[in-house]
């Protein structure tokens, strides 16, 4: 220790504040969980400034930064431990750093993102009447996702045996990540950063093991997905992502901004992987509450005008299943429980379900 005491009085201080961070994020999200509709959409547009400022900061580069960050401050952690262990440096003041850049992430994380998971839904501010439906209702849902995809299947770049061919990531990530810009237009909710989605080099086999095929990581402001996604779902994906960036944190909403901006963009590889999850999703649903039918109105569909490309659909369908079954495991388990309890910490009740409640937001918008 010096002799004048900096030393002591800069690792209290580091202590001290990260006992501040820390503390301000059970608090902040106590207040938006009580206030969020008086809250709200100031903060939305807060967030979406503090984000699209991170985003362009980072958008120098393709890759996601924080991807590589993340590498470079376990590995300055590690050894400045052992330096710290060997004599040569205060565990205190070690310990006070790691906690002032851990409570740093998550406070930006926290203030800067999160609390959008306490906004208004989004079908409210859409004009769309969420409610119970009948099974007719998904049946029908279903078949119109169906039609759609089935319509669009022939016109995709396939190779000789009917498979989707692998598309330039990186071109994509460009398209995905304006794909909202047209939206905006019409609904300032849909305004944000148009940077492009980030490859996740690094990051990105783990997470596909984990069960994840995407992530938005708010403290760089970086929408990141593997490279190894599946062709049919990449586009959908790096949607996904992107409506994170834009204040939508709700699962089932950021799916269903995935289906509006997939749906509206000029490529026809963007429009088919919004209406093939749209359906997957639908069919999925219907499996689950009517089987019968669900098998019942994949047979009357390939027997229709469309059954060419019903049968592209359900290659792909299986084909997607098939990619993501190579990254089973245990360890895909204890990421959902990890992703389930994230969720319910910030109001969404059913966990990793609310991946699927997208459905009820399709069917309300093929109604009306």
């Amino acid at each position: 220790m010096r002799a004048d005491g900096k030393t002591d009085r800069g690792t209290g201080a580091r202590l001290a504040v990260s006992a501040v961070l820390l503390a301000a994020c059970p608090a902040l999200m106590a207040l938006f969980s009580r206030w969020g509709d008086v809250l709200f959409p100031a903060y939305r547009n807060l967030s979406k400034a503090w984000l699209d400022l991170l985003a362009t900061l980072t958008g120098m580069v393709p890759f996601a930064l924080w991807d590589f960050l993340v590498v470079a401050l376990v590995v300055a952690a590690v050894v400045t431990l052992v330096r710290c262990l060997c004599g040569r440096g205060r565990l205190l003041a070690w310990l006070s750093w790691v906690a002032l850049v851990g409570a740093w992430t998550l406070f930006s994380f926290v203030a800067g993102w999160a609390l959008n998971h306490y906004a208004p839904p989004l079908a409210g501010e859409l004009g769309l009447e969420v409610r119970e439906y009948s099974t007719d209702e998904l049946v029908a849902a279903t078949e119109h996702y169906l039609r759609e995809a089935a319509s669009l299947a022939p016109e995709v770049p396939r190779n000789g045996d009917g498979s989707l061919t692998e598309q330039d990531f990186y071109e994509l990530a460009r398209i995905a990540g304006a794909s909202y810009a047209g939206l905006a237009q019409g609904q300032p909710i849909f305004a944000g950063s148009t940077r492009p989605v980030k490859a996740l080099l690094l990051y990105g086999e783990p997470l596909l093991y984990s069960g994840h095929t995407g992530i938005f990581w708010a403290p760089t402001g970086e929408s990141g997905v593997p490279l190894n996604d599946p062709p049919a779902d990449l586009p959908f994906i790096m949607c996904h992502e992107a409506a994170h960036r834009l204040g939508l944190a709700g699962e089932q909403e950021a799916n269903f901004a995935a289906y509006l901006a997939c749906s509206s963009s000029d490529d026809v590889r963007l429009r088919y992987s919004g209406s093939y999850n749209a359906f997957v999703y639908c069919w999925n649903a219907l499996y689950a509450a009517d089987g019968e039918r669900a098998v019942q109105l994949l047979q009357d569909a390939a027997e229709g005008d469309v059954g060419e490309g019903v049968a592209l659909v359900w290659a792909d369908r299986l084909a997607t299943h098939e990619a993501y079954d190579a990254y089973e495991g245990t360890f895909e388990k204890v990421g959902a429980t990890v992703n389930d309890t994230y969720l319910k910490s910030f109001g969404e009740s059913s966990g990793v379900r609310s991946y699927g409640l997208v459905v009820d937001l399709l069917i309300a918008w093929q109604q009306q």
